[in-house]
């Protein structure tokens, strides 16, 4: 017999705005998938303020601070400055490249840290396995390309393909710098289509797949000539920047297939990889294409027949009507019956960034050291998701890492024999160990702190009830309920623990009384993050 308390009526699988019940399961779901980690008062509040209010304020992109530096190897800008737009050295620029590298890598974990109640960092993630490119020898130039991304993480979608079609970061990891007319290189006009716009679709013939044919990429690749990059490692220029030189360009008509409409593409200078690119979004297949992706990303994988006919085309036409808003569609979609199908519940395996971050965001746990001293943490952390197989500035191939597109696994390409045991090995390195270490310094899950923002923390019913709700996507079974509740009372009675905490909250600087709850605490918070439904969102 299916206990009563996880038996749920699925909704309506249709894009009509949702209009069930908006309890705390509704509202974990949806800040499940648009935050890395979100805490029991955020669910709260998320509850309170009721659907649309909570996906209006999801659905904003906050101004952060860009990188700081944080070693005197870095040479050129001062401790906690930003070396964004600095010049630099002459001679060996190594050193400061590395500096940059590892501050780089330091803010992409802060960022992600530090969310707070929006979807940005989310999104961020999505764009830069979208545009997968690898990081630059000029960090500053790296940065932009991420700073790009997230000025347009809800923007309009075409002016976002036609800024990164000549940002410095993409012109060199797709050869766009040496696409020149005596000698074109179609890499970056191969993955326009391919890859960030319409998608090939099923091969008609040789050469020609269902919306685009190999002649569109090498008509692409002559419109795309003349573009290189000035700046890259500069001693006076403060940041790289995409320079047009009309004696590299390619000033023939181009002439692309049937499925842009035998479109000639004259001589436009530098706008004319503009022109090319409002052709190609003149297809209604570029707004399908962009919704599939959205879709795996945000709600599942499993692009059903029923999901085909009745939730894409609703998305691309929104998209559509809304000039390429990716705004609108994300309100629309997490607004939907259908986000909120039970179905969808736990479909998603987390990436090693949600693997990380769930633990740490929910738990409100951020390292609050010196600067240097938390950089070095986040460095720690930035390792701990590379060796699980996603570093954040370096995805694996232009496809991205392979967990968002290689059929059938998808999300479960992120468990395996390896993979697995190291996931469950940092689950109980940040919550039953020290910890990360750095300086004498230890940073590792605040037990107390997430213990102290539940609704009842002196009931240990009430406590198991929220960590289930903010670790799992689905119900919990009245079993293995009680079997955390055991692990947390180490056999005591319940009355022990709430006479345990109240104890406690009268003195929280006695560490006799707040030791022993928040080890109970952390062993719990251990056994959760070994268990196979916290591996899911």
């Amino acid at each position: 017999m299916i206990p009563e308390e996880i038996i749920e009526t699925p909704v309506s699988l249709n894009m009509s705005p949702y209009s069930g019940a908006w309890t705390k399961e509704q509202a974990a779901h949806l800040l499940r998938r648009t935050m890395f980690g979100a805490t029991y008062q955020q669910i709260q509040s998320c509850v309170t303020d009721g659907m649309n209010a909570s996906v209006t304020n999801l659905l904003s992109v906050p101004v952060i601070n860009p990188p700081l530096t944080t070693s005197a190897n870095e040479g050129i800008s001062a401790f906690n400055t930003t070396w964004v737009n600095s010049v630099y050295p002459s001679g060996d620029t190594l050193p400061t490249e590395n500096a940059r590298v590892y501050s780089l890598a330091s803010w992409t974990m802060e960022k992600i840290n530090k969310e707070g109640f929006s979807i940005a960092e989310k999104m961020c993630l999505f764009w830069h396995n979208h545009f997968a490119a690898e990081a630059t020898f000029d960090s500053r130039a790296t940065y932009n390309y991420h700073n790009l991304i997230r000025t347009h993480a809800l923007g309009n979608f075409k002016q976002l393909i036609k800024e990164i079609t000549v940002d410095p970061c993409i012109l060199f990891f797709l050869n766009g710098v040496s696409n020149q007319s005596f000698s074109p290189n179609e890499n970056y006009a191969r993955e326009l289509l391919e890859l960030y716009t319409i998608g090939k679709g099923p091969l008609i013939s040789t050469g020609d797949y269902t919306n685009y044919k190999e002649q569109d990429v090498s008509a692409g690749s002559k419109i795309l000539t003349g573009w290189t990059v000035d700046g890259m490692k500069s001693t006076t220029l403060t940041s790289p920047f995409a320079v047009f030189n009309p004696a590299y360009h390619d000033i023939s008509n181009k002439t692309l297939s049937s499925h842009f409409n035998n479109t000639v593409v004259s001589d436009g200078g530098d706008i004319e990889y503009q022109n090319y690119i409002d052709i190609i979004f003149q297809q209604p297949e570029v707004a399908h294409f962009i919704c599939r992706k959205i879709y795996r990303y945000f709600v599942n994988y499993d692009l059903t027949t029923d999901v085909e006919t009745n939730v894409i085309p609703i998305l691309a036409q929104t998209l559509i009507d809304n000039n390429y808003s990716i705004l609108s569609v994300m309100q629309q979609l997490l607004t939907s019956e259908h986000f909120y199908d039970i179905s969808l519940k736990g479909t998603i395996i987390k990436n090693p960034c949600e693997l990380l971050f769930s633990m740490l965001n929910t738990s409100q746990s951020s390292p609050n050291y010196d600067l240097a001293t938390n950089y070095e943490m986040y460095l720690n952390i930035y390792s701990f998701s590379g060796n699980l197989g996603q570093s954040y500035l370096s995805p694996p191939n232009v496809g991205g890492w392979t967990s968002y597109y290689q059929l059938p696994s998808y999300s479960r390409l992120w468990i395996n024999s390896t993979y697995l045991k190291q996931r469950f090995d940092v689950g109980a390195y940040v919550s039953l160990y020290t910890g990360i270490q750095v300086n004498g310094n230890y940073f590792k899950i605040n037990a107390l702190q997430l213990l102290n923002g539940l609704s009842n923390p002196a009931s240990a019913q009430s406590v198991i009830n929220d960590l289930c709700l903010v670790f799992f996507p689905k119900a919990i079974d009245t079993l293995t309920k009680t079997t955390l509740k055991t692990i947390m009372l180490n056999g005591l009675p319940d009355f022990e623990w709430s006479d345990q905490y109240i104890a406690y909250s009268n003195d929280t600087s006695n560490s006799s009384l707040s030791n022993p709850i928040k080890t109970r605490i952390e062993t719990v918070l251990y056994r959760i993050f070994q268990m196979p439904e916290f591996q899911t969102i």
